[in-house]
C-alpha cells in the first residue's frame, strides 16, 4: 500500500476493524518512511455489475455515482457524510443481491429513494424530483399526497 503524502509502499499495519457491516476492513497504517499516519478500507471486489439506461446504454455499476447524486439531494440538509456512506453501502448492497449482472438504473433510483425516505424528507423529496423529472408543482403536489397517506 503506498503513502499518500510520500508514495514509499512499505507501511505498518497498526490497527484492523471490520466496518460496513461485515464487507469491509479498515486498516490504520504508518508509513516506514515517513511516520505518517493514514487510513484504507479493503473490500471483497464483487462481480460486475452493469447498469441498462433508459436509451439501452449499458455502463458498469459506479458507487461515486450513487454518492454524487445523494450529495447533491441532502446539500445545506442536517445529513452526515456517515449517513450519506451507509445509504450507499445500503443501496450496493440491495443491487448486489437481487441482481446477478444488470440492472436498470430505474431499479436503482427507486432503491435510493427507498433509503433517502428514512434519512430525510426533503432530500428525498429533491432526489425524486430529478428522477422522476418533475416539470411543475402538482408533480411535487402529486408525489407528497401519494407519500402521506
Amino acid at each position: 500500500m503506498k503513502c499518500p503524502f510520500c508514495g514509499k509502499s512499505e507501511s505498518e499495519v497498526l490497527e484492523s476493524r471490520v466496518v460496513e457491516e461485515g464487507t469491509g476492513v479498515r486498516r490504520r497504517r504508518c508509513c516506514l518512511k515517513c511516520n505518517k499516519r493514514f487510513s484504507t478500507i479493503e473490500r471483497v471486489k464483487e462481480t460486475t455489475i452493469w447498469v441498462v439506461k433508459k436509451d439501452g446504454r449499458r455502463e458498469q455499476f459506479n458507487r461515486e455515482k450513487i454518492r454524487k447524486g445523494i450529495m447533491r439531494a441532502v446539500e445545506k440538509r442536517p445529513v452526515s457524510l456517515t449517513l450519506v456512506e451507509d445509504v450507499v453501502n445500503r443501496v450496493e448492497r440491495d443491487i448486489i443481491k437481487k441482481h446477478s449482472q444488470e440492472v436498470s438504473s430505474h431499479t436503482i433510483g427507486r432503491t435510493i429513494l427507498k433509503y433517502l425516505q428514512k434519512v430525510d424528507k426533503v432530500a428525498w423529496l429533491r432526489f425524486a424530483s430529478v428522477y422522476f423529472q418533475f416539470e411543475d408543482l402538482t408533480d411535487f403536489e402529486k408525489l407528497i399526497e401519494k407519500n402521506t397517506l
